[in-house]
This record gives structure tokens, C-alpha cells and sequence, in this order.
């Protein structure tokens, strides 16, 4: 509809010029002033019927433009959701959002303009040519020359441009990887004084974005006057032509005056078109942008199997071996233990020693590269993933809330949730004192990220929204690091109430977290070094006696205590 309403309003256009002429031929040169009232009246009617078809088309162009931009945006954000966490970690979270919000933006107002312009200009170019040549053939030829003269210098400016917007966009990447990861972690640079050197980094990057901008900007900026330099050659090359023809009889000045407007008409239309072609440069470099997000495909991909096999173990690892995605070697090696239902696992180890990586391996977040992980007995490569992930609960290392009340988001894993087994969740999470403390308790409104709650609060809610989903597989990822050691041992001690029913998985650098565990595995660059009990690891495994020394003093007693 929208370039349907440009078309009849460049059509009505189109005509005033001619209108014009009768004016000054029949009216003003024969003083017929009837005549040239009668004739500004349809100026003024075509003027009306313009603006409302005007109206109309920018009205559908919005309406088109701004749906076009939601759909493409839901769909991005669905095909996101599909990634897994290696794609992800590829990608950047940087990238994607600039993706959703800036490259879309350009491009619904790229949609907006062509859906307006697109068809008009040309139309109204071609269109004023051929008026033209119904006017005076001789000065029609004019247009002839001007009109591929000016195509060279649009489209030109277009091919030099398109690969430079595509250079502005990535260094817009670097410069909001950069602010992002200032603002996320702007408490640790604080803490190592580090603010000079994140502060240099981001000039640097933004002084390359600038460069970048400015070279494309004067490129662009070349358009306007290119063009209006030969729209002005033209114009006076048509007012030479039709004054010596106005001088020996053959037009008159009326038609003139048409022909320089209709030449006007395409200055105007032709200045419009190159910042369309501006706006269209950009908005390509910004589609292929989120194109190539379109085009990135899950390394995990759903398997079908949904119903589990009889098996006496949970979980197996059967010498699993894992490498990240551009990584030359790898993060896990050789990873070999089976885990029986209703036990406990302990994972401990350095920080970087794999722990995190290989409880990610469960619920599949990152493929195996050799081996195989099984849950009940299959593959979880041969899982559906839904039902796969629907027998896990899992606390990430960082306690992750979502804005809205302490219920919504402890019905994450469990819309059907009753607040009885919410709150029978919440006590067993040693969170129950922290809701009761809050205005509304429940009903409580959790900031973004849960800015109004204290770390050791947000971890305690992140295991109790685990724990209300009633997993067969509870996994706490480091999770109870922010929590006290009398806070601590109380959540040990309900999570050994529950461990004839699920098996647990505890991630932590605290020997005190998993002592009572039916197995601990000991992690050091990506191997399991020793697996057994943790009386059995005192006495054989170094590196296990050397972390419970370090945090125990001699006697027996805990450092803790």
C-alpha cells in the first residue's frame, strides 16, 4: 500500500510543472486572470490529493516497517535461544545485542525510507524525463545525459561505501565489548586500580570507531554535492537551450520553466535517493550482520530418545574428553567415573581445573569432543533436550535472578509450583529467613539480576528455585560460595535429607562442602588425578590433603570454627 500511495502522489506531481506552464502562457502572458485563478485552484487540489496520499503511504510504510522489525527481532531472539553455549561463547553477548537493537533499528528505518522512496524517486525521475519529452524533445535530451550521469555517482558511492559500513559496525562491537565489560566489572578495576588502562583501552577503541565513521562520512558526503553539481550543469544547459529556442519561435517561456522544473523535481527526488542510498549501504552491512547470526547453526542439536533406560546409574562418564570452541587443546581429559542414584558427588579442584566444565557436560550446555556422557543409562547425546533438561537442576557459579516477585522466579523450573512447596524449597535452601524478612515475602519484587538482594541472598534463592523444580539430578555449580560457614553447613545437612531420593552434584574449592560426599572427584588441569571417599583421598591424593590442610588446622578443627 505504501509505494502504492508514493506512486499516485508522485503521479499528481508529475503534472504541476505542465500546470505551471498554462499559467504562464495563457494566463499571465494574455493577462487572463480568471484563468490563473482557475488554474491555482487545481494547485491547490493537487497539493491536497498529494499530501493525503503522502499520509497515507508513510502510514503503511510505518506500519510495515516497524512489524517487519518486530517479526525479524522475535525470530533473531527465538533462533538465539536455540544456540548453545559454544556458539555463545563464539559470537560474544556484546555482538548479539548490538545485533538486536542497533543493526535492526537501521534496518526497519532502511524498510521505512525504500518502501517510500524506493519506487518514487525513480518514478518521479523517469516520470519528469518523459514529461520532458511531451514538452520540447530537444531539451528532453538534457535529461537524457544527466539522469545516467547521476546513476554512476549514486551507485558508485554505494559500492566504496557498503564494505566501510560493514568496517564501522564491528568496531561498534569492539567499543560495546568494551563498555560492557567495564560496566560488569567495574568493582574488580576499582579494586586493582585499573581505571587509567580500561580508560585507554576504550579511547583507542573509540578513536578506531571514529576514524572508521569519519572515512565512510566523507565518502557519503561526496553524494549531495556530485549531484547537485550536475543537476546545476544541466539546469543551465537546459536555460541556454530554451532561451535561444524561446528566441526563435519553437517553445515558449511557460514550457521553460516546465522543463527547469521538471529538472528541479529530479535534483530534489535524486538528493533524496542518495541519502536512501546511504541509509541502504548501512542497513545492508547491517542485515548481513544479522544474517549472519540467522546462519550460524547449533553445534547441539535435539536428539529424540524421551523415556529412560533401567539402569542402576545416573550418571556416567565414559573417559569423556571436551575442548572449546578455538581452543588448541583441551579443557577436560580422559574423564572417567559413573555416579549410582541417590548418591552425592564432589567435584573439587584449583580454579580452572575443570570442575565447571565437566557438571556442563550433564545437561549437555557443551558436546563431548571423546566419549560419552549417559544419564539413566543413554546417551544424552540421543536425548530430547527438554526432557533431558527437565531431570536437571542447575545453579550456575554466578547466582542469576530475574526482575519481577521472589514467586515468579522460583516458578522457573516448575510453573505448577504451590507456595507450599515453595516454601518447603525455600527452607531447604536456608533462604526461608531471607523471604519472611522482606515486605510482601513472596510477593517481594526481585530487581534485574537481583541488584536488592546480597550475594549470599541470591545464591540461597537460586538453589531453592533448583530445588523447587524436583529434579532427579541437582547440580550446584560452586553455588554456596557467598554463604557463611554456619549457613553452609546447614544447607549440607538438608541436602543429605534429599540424597536418597536425587543425585547431587557439588562443584566447590571447600573440602568442609563435600567431606560427607559417596564420592569426590579431585580435578588439576582438566584430569580426574583421584576419585574415592574423603578419608580415602587424605591419605592417597596429595592435592586433596593439601586443600583440606590449608583450610583445616591441626587437630581436626576447621578454620571455619
Amino acid at each position: 500500500m505504501a509505494p502504492l500511495f508514493k506512486m499516485l502522489e508522485a503521479s499528481f506531481e508529475l503534472f504541476i510543472p505542465l500546470v505551471i506552464a498554462a499559467i504562464i502562457d495563457q494566463g499571465i502572458l494574455r493577462d487572463n486572470r480568471p484563468f490563473v485563478v482557475q488554474r491555482f485552484f487545481v494547485l491547490l487540489l493537487l497539493a491536497v490529493i498529494g499530501l493525503t496520499c503522502a499520509v497515507t503511504a508513510q502510514f503503511f510504510a510505518a506500519k510495515a516497517a516497524v512489524g517487519f522489525a518486530t517479526r525479524l527481532r522475535h525470530s533473531l531472539f527465538e533462533h538465539i535461544q536455540t544456540l548453545s553455549f559454544s556458539e555463545m561463547d563464539t559470537i560474544g553477548t556484546s555482538t548479539l545485542i548490538t545485533r538486536m537493537t542497533s543493526d535492526i533499528n537501521q534496518v526497519q528505518s532502511c524498510v521505512n525510507m525504500v518502501l517510500r522512496l524506493f519506487l518514487r524517486s525513480p518514478f518521479i525521475v523517469f516520470g519528469a524525463m518523459i514529461m520532458a519529452f511531451t514538452v520540447d524533445v530537444k531539451g528532453a535530451l538534457v535529461f537524457v545525459v544527466t539522469i545516467p550521469l547521476l546513476s554512476i555517482v549514486v551507485f558508485t558511492i554505494m559500492v566504496i561505501t557498503i564494505p566501510m559500513f560493514a568496517r564501522v559496525q564491528k568496531a561498534l562491537d569492539l567499543v560495546l565489548t568494551h563498555t560492557r565489560e567495564n560496566l560488569s566489572g567495574v568493582r574488580v578495576i576499582r579494586a586493582f586500580r585499573k581505571e587509567k588502562e580500561e580508560t585507554e583501552t576504550f579511547f583507542r577503541d573509540n578513536d578506531i570507531l571514529t576514524r572508521y565513521q569519519l572515512a565512510v562520512g566523507r565518502v557519503s558526503a561526496l553524494t549531495n554535492p556530485l549531484t547537485l553539481i550536475v543537476v546545476d550543469c544541466s539546469i543551465v544547459a537546459l536555460v541556454w537551450l530554451g532561451a535561444k529556442e524561446v528566441y526563435a519561435g519553437s517553445i515558449s517561456q511557460g514550457e521553460v520553466v516546465a522543463l527547469v522544473s521538471y529538472m528541479s523535481q529530479i535534483l530534489v527526488e535524486l538528493v533524496k535517493l542518495a541519502n536512501l542510498i546511504v541509509n541502504i549501504t548501512k542497513s545492508v552491512a547491517c542485515g548481513n550482520r544479522i544474517q549472519a547470526v540467522f546462519e550460524t547453526e547449533a553445534s547441539i542439536v535435539s536428539g529424540t530418545v524421551c523415556k529412560d533406560k533401567e539402569s542402576e546409574n545416573s550418571v556416567v562418564f565414559d573417559h569423556v574428553s571436551m575442548t572449546y570452541a578455538g581452543a588448541k587443546e583441551e579443557a577436560l581429559t580422559d574423564i572417567h567415573f559413573a555416579a549410582k542414584k541417590g548418591q552425592t558427588i564432589g567435584v573439587i579442584g584449583g580454579t580452572g581445573s575443570g570442575k565447571s566444565s565437566l557438571v556442563h557436560l550433564i545437561p549437555r550446555f557443551y558436546d563431548v569432543s571423546a566419549g560419552a556422557v549417559y544419564v539413566n543409562g543413554i546417551d544424552v547425546r540421543e536425548y530430547d533436550l527438554e526432557v533431558l533438561r527437565s531431570k536437571i537442576g542447575m545453579v550456575m557459579q554466578k547466582a542469576v535472578l530475574f526482575a519481577g516477585t521472589i514467586r515468579e522466579n522460583m516458578k522457573w523450573g516448575n510453573q505448577s509450583a504451590t507456595d507450599e512447596e515453595i516454601w518447603n524449597a525455600l527452607r531447604l535452601a536456608q533462604a526461608e529467613d531471607v523471604v519472611k524478612g522482606k515486605e510482601g515475602e513472596l510477593d517481594f519484587v526481585i530487581e534485574q539480576e537481583g541488584r536488592n538482594l546480597s550475594g549470599g541472598q541470591r545464591q540461597r534463592l537460586t538453589i531453592a528455585r533448583a530445588l523447587v523444580k524436583n529434579p532427579d539430578i541437582l547440580i550446584l555449580d560452586d553455588s554456596a560460595s557467598a554463604l557463611d560457614y554456619a549457613t553452609d553447613a546447614k544447607l549440607r545437612e538438608a541436602l543429605r535429607t534429599l540424597s536418597k531420593e536425587k543425585t547431587i552434584f557439588i562443584v566447590s574449592q571447600r573440602t568442609s562442602s563435600i567431606r560427607y560426599a559417596d564420592l569426590i572427584l579431585v580435578m588439576d588441569d582438566g584430569v580426574v588425578t583421584h576419585q574415592g571417599t574423603h578419608d580415602s583421598l587424605l591419605e592417597n591424593c596429595e592435592i586433596y590433603r593439601e586443600i583440606y590442610e590449608s583450610q583445616f588446622k591441626k587437630g581436626g578443627k576447621s578454620n571455619e570454627e
